[in-house]
């Protein structure tokens, strides 16, 4: 039916007889509105609603909005419309920051490009600047060279002279009275470099040996055997000593048997050169039995001589041996202080037989008066002394007759009265000692005058020596007057009032230096021989023997942790003490003085340096020991302060001041048993700059753990083994150590970079005193007379401890080798003190006191082990010691003061230009 309806249409009508027209233009129009309903809907539609939502965002305000004014809220009324709103907002906002940090970064992009050009062509310019300054430091190495070599050329060791054992005899002179070194001693056995061998012959192989006094032999070959020179290779020695007395009265040989067993003698080369005859004597009354024998061109050593027989310059004046088998007792030697004694002055001695009387010749006053010389001043002696304490203007104690029987003595010598004791203890009371020469000017010295110096000078006595023809022991090196009054006997009259006007200070002076003489030279025989060699060895102008260092047993150890560095003790603060030296451990240069020296400085080696010095033979700013000149060899030194390579106007952050332009020191660490504690030392000293080595004193017995694991801090660490547990290992004379200056610290010691840099500049300008941290004073004790130990707080001090400062390697030598033993002694029963005598033994030889640097007072690390001071008889040990020191040294050397070095710059931050000085404060 559907396709029939569809037929009639097409054919124009409604079945078989409609209207076709109507029903076409119906359906046509019907087709047009459908279609542009469509159009309109699909068309203007979305355009109108495209143009809403961009109004939307476009409208400033409310008046342009399409739809009338709305807020964004009411656009967002449905939940997850606003929530994408807030997301779009935030991720604008983000693009827009990416946006701009993109083009600030292209900008520093630009930027830092430019400079890496710029970089680039400073570094060209840079290399081409250092190519230059290599050229010229070469150039200039070389032009260097070149004037050493033409300046100090290297010259080998002489040929050694080896005279044949038969060598030929030079002419004898005239008379053996005029021997003198050039014409009666034979130079050529006694090179410069042969390190002055001496062969010294066995008395007992000799007839005259069996008359020897027996306590002088021991003593002597006990001497022999210990000393550096002795050689028993005769055809090699400088010198040949023969021991000749003190004989023994009943059995002593004629003079004649005598000088046939002399010139018998195997090398003695028919006329003796190059021998010394030595005869000490130990009593006053030893007689000059060598007067009357022929020694030829032998050297002769003794107390007693005859002008006829004395030989300057050749023969030698030597002391008494008093002390042949025993160390001086310094608790039995009177202290230096009080000055002035009991007495004024005090003599006791009777002639036994006066020159008047033997001349039979008598003058009176004023025949003396009228020009003529008296024949004998005794009588004028004795007669001015009487007056003078029967005026009663001092105490003074006189006696010209014995109580007792008299010493023997020689015809005119006044002879020695009762026994050594009786008059040490009047000689205690006494200020002045007069010692009256013999009436017989042809005597210039005898045992009795020589025995009556060694009292004096040994209990403080200061010498009065009435008569200057004489010849004191060791008189052509030795300056006297620095110890002795030597007043002619013409001016007896004035010698009162020449006593009483010396001055205090003058008579503490002499009375130091005579202490200084009597314990170098007189003290014992082996003081005796080693001055005697030294005479010997001075005059001929070789340098003496370098003294011995303490050889460094090292204990095996494994290193190779690495250290961490504590910034506390790395941090060296704003002040830059100077250029910090990245080069290997560099060692002081050697004491190159050694031939100079000797022929140079002969009176200032015997000689204390100006200043009350005495006890030890040396001064601080040289290194000799006069009695062996000990440090004459080698090791280091004390070079002279002044000169040297400063004054260039560096500023202070471009160098380390002080005259030494490149200078290291070396730490010594003391420790026992406590290898954490030294662990965490070590490691705090982990990049310090100048750091040369570390040398750290095993004190204990037992060894370091085998799986201790030392660290590395950029330095040797040599671990050293002690004999025994000794403090005084601390200031033994390693051979490990390299450098001039040493850092003694404990090993509990919290020190930082900055404060040892500042305490090792310091150190460099003050080089002979102690420069360290915790500083200690002495007081002295009123209500029990006697000197306490003060670790207080205080504005004043006399010790900085050891345990944390800097001092020479040169005072380690006097420390070990020269001080007393006797407080060395002491330091290892208390098992304390070690710090307290070297600040004794450095003010004692300086007479200043030590340096304090910075305000630091203490220096032990929290949390570490007790420590031997937290004991509690720890301070009453320290008085004990303080006063035995005192006993030994014969007064308090120790000196106040209240200068401590702080820098003006220290911890401030000062821009470079500006950082070109150096204060103290």
């Amino acid at each position: 039916e559907l396709m029939t309806g569809y037929t009639m249409l097409r054919n124009g009508g409604v079945g078989n007889g409609g209207q076709p027209w109507v029903l076409r233009w119906s359906s046509r129009i019907r087709l047009t509105w459908l279609s542009f309903t469509l159009f309109i809907i699909l068309v203007f539609f979305p355009l109108i609603a495209h143009y809403y939502l961009t109004t939307i965002d476009d409208a400033d305000d409310a008046g342009k909005r399409i739809f009338g004014p709305r807020t964004g809220n009411e656009l967002c009324e449905v939940k997850h419309v606003q929530d994408l709103c807030r997301i779009r907002e935030s991720v604008s906002e983000e693009l827009l920051q990416l946006e701009a940090k993109r083009q600030e970064l292209n900008s520093e992009i630009a930027k830092l490009n430019l400079k890496i050009e710029a970089c680039k062509k400073s570094i060209e310019n840079a290399k081409q600047d250092l190519l230059q300054l290599k050229n010229v430091i070469s150039q200039t190495e070389h032009s260097y060279k070149e004037l050493m070599a033409q300046n100090q050329p290297k010259l080998s060791l002489p040929i050694r002279l080896l005279p044949d054992k038969d060598d030929a005899t030079f002419p004898l002179p005239k008379s053996n009275r005029n021997c003198r070194l050039h014409n009666c001693f034979d130079y050529s056995r006694c090179p410069l470099t042969s390190g002055f061998p001496v062969y010294v012959y066995n008395s007992d192989d000799y007839p005259f040996g069996s008359s020897l006094d027996p306590l002088i032999k021991q003593a002597f070959e006990a001497t022999v055997r210990t000393n550096v020179y002795v050689t028993e290779n005769a055809n090699i020695a400088c010198v040949y000593i023969i021991l000749v007395g003190e004989m023994q009265e009943p059995v002593m040989p004629k003079p004649t048997e005598l000088e046939q067993q002399l010139h018998s003698l195997p090398y003695w080369r028919t006329d003796g050169h190059n021998h010394l005859i030595i005869n000490l004597s130990r009593k006053s009354e030893t007689q000059n039995f060598i007067y009357n024998i022929s020694t030829g061109r032998a050297m002769i050593a003794q107390s007693t001589f005859y002008d006829v027989q004395y030989r300057p310059g050749f023969d030698i004046v030597v002391s008494p041996l008093v002390h042949a088998m025993s160390e001086p007792n310094f608790l039995e030697i009177p202290p230096q202080v009080p000055v002035k004694r009991k007495y004024l002055f005090s003599f006791q001695g009777e002639k036994i037989e006066s020159l008047r009387s033997s001349l039979q010749e008598v003058r009176s006053f004023e025949e003396e008066i009228e020009g003529n010389a008296p024949a004998d001043y005794d009588d004028r002696i004795i007669t001015t002394l009487k007056a003078v304490q029967d005026s009663k203007l001092d105490f003074v104690l006189v006696e010209f007759t014995c109580k007792n029987q008299p010493k023997a003595s020689l015809p005119t010598e006044w002879a020695l009265c009762g026994e050594r004791d009786d008059r040490l203890e009047l000689l205690k009371l006494s200020t002045f000692a007069l010692i009256i020469t013999p009436g017989d000017t042809h005597l210039v010295i005898s045992a009795g005058c020589a025995m009556r110096l060694f009292e004096a000078l040994e209990v403080g006595a200061i010498p009065v020596v009435l008569g200057e023809q004489v010849q004191l022991p060791y008189n052509d090196v030795i300056r006297w007057n620095e110890a002795a009054l030597i007043i002619p006997k013409p001016r007896i009259t004035e010698v009162h009032f020449l006593l009483r006007s010396i001055s205090d200070n003058d008579l503490l002076a002499m009375r130091r230096q005579g202490r200084f003489l009597w314990e170098t030279y007189f003290s014992t025989s082996d003081n005796v021989f080693s001055t005697v060699l030294a005479i010997i060895r001075t005059r001929i102008q070789i340098p003496a023997a370098p003294i011995r260092e303490e050889t460094a047993v090292e204990i095996p150890h494994r290193s190779g942790k690495a250290a961490g560095t504590d910034p506390n003790m790395a941090d060296n603060g704003d002040l830059d003490l100077g250029p910090v030296e990245t080069e290997p451990p560099y060692a002081s240069p050697k004491y190159l003085r050694n031939f100079t020296l000797t022929a140079m400085d002969i009176y200032r080696n015997w000689n204390s340096a100006p200043g009350p010095f005495h006890l030890f033979p040396y001064t601080p700013f040289d290194p000799v020991l006069p009695s062996e000149a000990k440090f004459l060899g080698s090791g280091t030194g004390f070079r002279p302060i002044g000169g040297g390579a400063g004054g260039s106007g560096k500023e202070f952050q471009a160098a380390l001041g002080g005259n030494v332009p490149r200078e290291q020191f070396t730490v010594v660490m003391l420790t026992y048993e406590r290898e954490e504690v030294l662990m965490n030392s070590l490691e705090r000293l982990n990049g310090l700059p100048y750091l040369n080595k570390v040398v750290v004193v095993w004190n204990s017995p037992k060894l370091p753990s085998e799986d201790l694991l030392w660290p590395d801090i950029g330095v040797p660490i040599m671990v050293v083994r002690t004999e025994k547990n000794s403090l005084n290992n601390r200031f033994l004379p390693w051979d490990e150590i390299e450098t001039e200056a040493i850092l003694s610290i404990d090993d509990d010691a919290h020190l930082r970079h900055d404060e040892i840099m500042f305490g090792f500049r310091v150190w460099r300008e003050a080089r002979d005193r102690i420069v360290g941290f915790p500083g200690r004073y002495h007081a002295w004790d009123i209500p029990h007379q006697s000197w306490l130990y003060n670790s207080n707080y205080s504005c004043e001090l006399s010790m900085v401890l050891t345990g944390a400062a800097f001092f020479h390697k040169y005072y380690a030598y006097l420390y070990s080798y020269v001080m007393p033993q006797a407080i060395r002694d002491m330091v290892d029963e208390y098992i304390n003190c070690e710090d307290i005598a070297m600040n004794f033994l450095v003010s004692h030889l300086t007479r200043k006191p030590p340096i304090k640097v910075t305000s630091r007072w203490t220096f032990r690390c929290p949390g570490c082990p007790q420590a031997l001071s937290h004991d509690d008889s720890h301070f009453h040990e320290r008085h004990k010691c303080i006063n035995f020191f005192v006993k030994v040294y014969g007064y308090m050397p120790l000196l106040y003061t209240q200068f401590r070095v702080d820098s003006v710059l220290f911890k401030t931050r000062l821009p470079h230009d500006k950082t070109k000085c150096f204060k103290f404060i």
